[in-house]
């Protein structure tokens, strides 16, 4: 945001005189409104939200990653009309007299969409919660050019939820679909067995799936090396996708939507010349695909 026009936020806002007060539109819930509810509990999703009568909801999420992640939304009920700047400040209530708000961040205002904001800015907003701070949003209404408008999170009755939302986010995995989505399996010669490496990347998938059954499309594609009859290793090879196939039944995916298919021998992704190439050609690929 540049200093012109962070310059006219912040001025737009000192200069709020007791006439113009009148036509600063507040929204926030009320003490015994303000319901903070942690929507999702999983370990694939963190929802935390926040409903602000008349305006909309408030919304933090987190969700399963190599790496923690936040992200706050602001889920309006009437969308913006054009491009915007809004300002975000942590905002003292009555009770604490003496404090003074903070800036703390500017918040990019897009044509028909929600706001958001990035993860920094959302932490901070939680832990100003979590000390009893209302996060406060400013900006001109694009509805009516006489008035701006305030959306304040109310802590009233925040840590209990936000505790539970903590908790969620402490549990989350540490991968996210995209990371299992595409997934090669190996084996041991002339077996069903899987390498050890491949029984671990097996064990995350399933992880996962307890959590989001709901998958599209699983395809399961088996392969085997060149040793042995060309029949056997394409039974071979069935008999491994077949086995994954169980495995994820079992895990809640419906069955209809697995496609399995042995190749057998064919395909080869290295030479068949020592056992360190064949190795690698004795494998299932997995390809899951979500609505």
């Amino acid at each position: 945001m540049s200093f012109k026009v962070r310059l006219s936020v912040l001025v737009g806002l000192a200069m709020l005189s007791t006439s113009s007060l009148a036509n600063l539109r507040q929204y926030a819930a009320h003490v015994e409104q303000s319901d903070w509810q942690v929507t999702e509990n999983t370990r694939i999703a963190c929802h935390l939200n926040h409903t602000i009568p008349g305006y909309g909801d408030a919304l933090f999420t987190s969700e399963a990653s190599k790496q923690l992640n936040m992200m706050f939304e602001l889920d309006m009920l009437l969308l913006p009309k054009h491009f915007d700047v809004a300002a975000v400040y942590s905002v003292p209530p009555q009770w604490m007299p003496g404090q003074q708000q903070k800036p703390l961040a500017d918040m990019t205002i897009r044509t028909q969409y929600n706001g958001d904001l990035p993860e920094q800015t959302a932490w901070t907003m939680l832990s100003e919660l979590e000390k009893g701070f209302w996060p406060t949003i400013y900006y001109q209404d694009w509805y009516n050019q006489y008035d701006k408008i305030s959306v304040g999170l109310n802590a009233a009755n925040f840590l209990p939820a936000y505790r539970e939302f903590a908790q969620c986010v402490a549990n989350l995995l540490p991968y996210s679909f995209d990371d299992i989505a595409y997934s090669v399996l190996s084996y041991k010669k002339n077996s069903v067995e899987l390498t050890k490496y491949s029984q671990r990347r097996l064990q995350m998938i399933g992880d996962y799936l307890k959590e989001d059954s709901e998958m599209e499309l699983v395809l399961l594609d088996g392969y085997t090396d060149s040793f042995g009859g060309r029949w056997t290793n394409e039974q071979l090879s069935i008999r491994r996708a077949n086995e994954i196939r169980d495995f994820f039944a079992s895990m809640g995916v419906s069955p209809e939507r697995i496609d399995v298919t042995g190749h057998g021998e064919r395909r080869h992704i290295a030479p068949n010349t020592n056992e360190t190439s064949r190795a690698q050609n004795r494998r299932v690929v997995i390809r899951m695909a979500k609505p």
